[in-house]
């Protein structure tokens, strides 16, 4: 004789069934807290965030949000007379430099302060030539000087690739790899430590002087002369960051006047071997494109207005710069 259910017993079972339910949902939200949670595991610490690239359709533009450079050359015009001020603080950095042993950092600090200050020409150019030779010190050497905020260490983890390295520092890895004597990329260790640059690099371009001032951060490293627009075809003043995408090695290129495509391997390839693209940002820079930062064929086209408006550099400059400018947080400022 078959039994039925009666109506308690069901009851019972749908009150266990509800709380089955329950249950389940509730693991199934610990599981995926978990999940999330999970894959960064406890304790570990970045003290450098790495900034991927992102690819976005060419019609939106993304300006990364990063603080406008404080160029430590300001725009002011050259005392008449030298600055006691300035004198006395560029003699202290020599006091530095004469110190056994030599304060690299604090002579380089104290130099660097010096540049926004009404000074005369000689002065400024005392300085900055002091500048630049400390920075082969400093920042182009393996040596790490104590205290100095813009170089450090980095001790290489397995799975690391100095690309990517070299991102995470706001530098491109071709420059890790000359101050680190490291021949190719895949020559990289793990376990071994490198010197890194805190970057980025940023480079201000006075029309009137031909010359490219470059910087590590706000920090003067070196000048290059250069070539920029002829009448005409001036090469616009204003911000311009370097166009992500924009570095490349001997393009090719098609001259917008005459119409002649060139390939680097012919004769009269006008480039050099590297170019930097730049976008504009500000000022008469606003949205203009085809702008860029290249070698030349004609170095006596140096210092003076001979392109297309383009900047022209020697191609050596060209070469080293293109290892020190990275795209998306390198800004060019051209003023007059």
């Amino acid at each position: 004789m078959a039994r039925y259910p009666s109506i308690h017993s069901g009851r019972r079972k749908e009150q266990i069934l509800k709380w089955v339910y329950i249950a389940s949902a509730l693991l199934i939200v610990v599981i995926v807290v978990a999940f999330i949670y999970g894959r960064r595991p406890s304790g570990e610490e970045e003290s450098v965030v790495t900034l991927p690239d992102i690819n976005v359709p060419a019609a939106v533009k993304i300006v990364p949000a990063v603080p406008e450079p404080n160029l430590s050359a300001a725009l002011t015009e050259p005392a008449s007379e030298p600055n006691s001020e300035a004198a006395e603080v560029i003699s202290e950095a020599m006091a530095y430099l004469n110190a056994k042993p030599a304060r690299i950092i604090a002579a380089r600090d104290a130099l660097n302060e010096v540049l926004p200050m009404a000074i005369s020409g000689e002065q400024r150019a005392f300085v900055k030539e002091r500048l630049s030779e400390l920075a082969d010190r400093w920042l182009f050497s393996r040596t790490i000087f104590p205290d100095d905020k813009l170089c450090g260490s980095y001790k290489v983890k397995g799975g690391d690739r100095l690309s990517t390295i070299g991102k995470q520092f706001k530098v491109p890895y071709e420059i890790l790899l000359e101050i680190n004597k490291i021949s190719r990329p895949k020559d990289l260790q793990a376990g071994e430590t490198i010197k890194v640059i805190n970057g980025p690099f940023h480079s201000r371009i006075y029309r009137s002087a031909f010359t490219m001032d470059l910087y590590l951060q706000n920090t003067f490293v070196r000048s290059f002369p250069v070539g920029l627009g002829k009448p005409g075809m001036e090469t616009p003043t204003g911000f311009w960051v370097v166009k992500q995408g924009g570095k490349l090695i001997s393009p090719t290129w098609t001259d917008p006047v005459s119409g002649k495509t060139y390939e680097a391997e012919d004769p009269d390839y006008p480039l050099g071997s590297r170019w930097i693209g730049l976008e504009g940002l500000k000022g008469d820079a606003v949205s203009r494109t085809g702008f860029a930062i290249h070698g030349t064929k004609n170095p006596e086209e140096i210092g003076t207005a001979g392109s297309q408006g383009c900047v022209r550099l020697h191609n050596g400059d060209a070469v080293l710069v293109y290892s020190l400018l990275v795209p998306r947080y390198s800004r060019v400022e051209i003023v007059e």
